[in-house]
């Protein structure tokens, strides 16, 4: 598949910040339903979803009428936590269990319905759901009232641990249908990209998913790391790394004004979102700023351009860079 040019990538850069007003149009794929039961048929994003997933849409499909010769190509991104392993149903429960089995809290145990109850009680507020576990079970008696925040958040980092070492393990298995979701796109010609770029484990996951999809399906997949947003068209001109030699100087001096421009936008967009993203989830720790350089790098190593990929993502700041970018997202729920 033949990539972008310099110039044309520079130029979705540049201009499509918003959302488009006009939607993009997709070639019709098909989710194995055991991975998760969702349909591209987005001619005017039309799209048939269960009710364990969310769809979110760039624009009114009422704006421009469909002509199926000329649709052009997808892309599909997929987030790692949530979606290629479903660690926050099965690995999160398990890290807190570990954690709890580290300071020594022997009576403390969350079984599925205790962690669903806990969840949906706190709005996945990791750091409530400590407390409220605690306020039904009662604290350690040796624990002062006023030190109750620092042992919740001595929980959270332990959990931290535990769910990066149970992630990289061989212990949680990849999504069901993730291997012939992969295998369908690359049949139809749909790149497939992994995000590791962001998330709470990172570039660190890469070789625990190559390992588990087997050398014959990695090759079927690309990889976007941190190391490949840097090198990236955008990554070089927004991030702050070197000007392209090969860019004309008509494209560098807009370059400049635009990396001043984005700068500023971005500046007060994650200071926006961050705010949002702690009073959702007080332990995610990704800036938006690296989801919308990683989902940029995505869809340019893919070769397609932004609006014409899809996220598939597990968590809400993947959907807040979705929509920043004007990317449609698929979310997909735990089990």
């Amino acid at each position: 598949m033949a990539t972008l040019t310099q110039r044309t990538v520079a130029s979705s850069i540049f201009h499509s910040h918003t959302l488009p007003r006009k939607p993009c149009f997709f070639l019709r794929f098909r989710f194995p339903s055991t991975f998760c039961n969702f349909t591209f048929s987005l001619s005017n994003f039309a799209v048939k979803s269960s009710s364990r997933l969310a769809v979110i849409s760039a624009s009114s499909s009422s704006e421009y009428h469909h002509n199926s010769s000329s649709s052009p190509d997808i892309a599909v991104l997929l987030e790692v936590d949530g979606v290629l392993m479903d660690s926050h149903r099965v690995g999160n429960r398990l890290a807190f269990n570990k954690a709890f089995e580290k300071l020594g809290l022997d009576c403390a145990n969350w079984t599925e319905p205790v962690y669903s109850d806990l969840s949906k009680r706190s709005a996945g507020d990791e750091e409530k759901m400590v407390f409220l576990y605690f306020n039904r079970i009662g604290w350690p008696s040796s624990l002062p009232t006023n030190e109750q925040g620092l042992f919740a958040k001595r929980v959270l980092q332990q959990k931290e641990k535990a769910l990066e070492e149970f992630v990289m393990s061989k212990s949680l298995p990849l999504r069901p249908g993730l291997e012939q979701f992969i295998d369908d796109a690359y049949n139809e010609g749909v790149p497939v990209v992994i995000l590791t770029a962001y998330g709470k484990s990172g570039d660190n996951i890469t070789g625990s998913i190559m390992e588990k999809l087997g050398d014959d399906r990695s090759i079927k997949v690309i990889i976007v790391g941190n190391k490949e947003v840097e090198q990236s068209l955008y990554g070089q001109l927004v991030l702050g790394k070197v000007i392209a030699s090969g860019l004309d100087e008509e494209l560098a001096n807009e370059a400049k004004r635009a990396v001043s421009a984005e700068k500023q936008r971005l500046a007060k967009e994650v200071a926006s979102m961050l705010k949002l993203s702690v009073e959702i989830d007080t332990s995610s720790s990704e800036s938006l700023a690296k989801i919308v350089a990683a989902l940029r790098a995505g869809a340019e190593y893919a070769g397609i351009p932004v609006c014409n990929c899809v996220l598939v993502a597990g968590s809400q700041s993947g959907v807040a860079g979705g929509t920043q970018v004007g990317m449609p997202c698929v979310v997909l729920r735990s089990r």
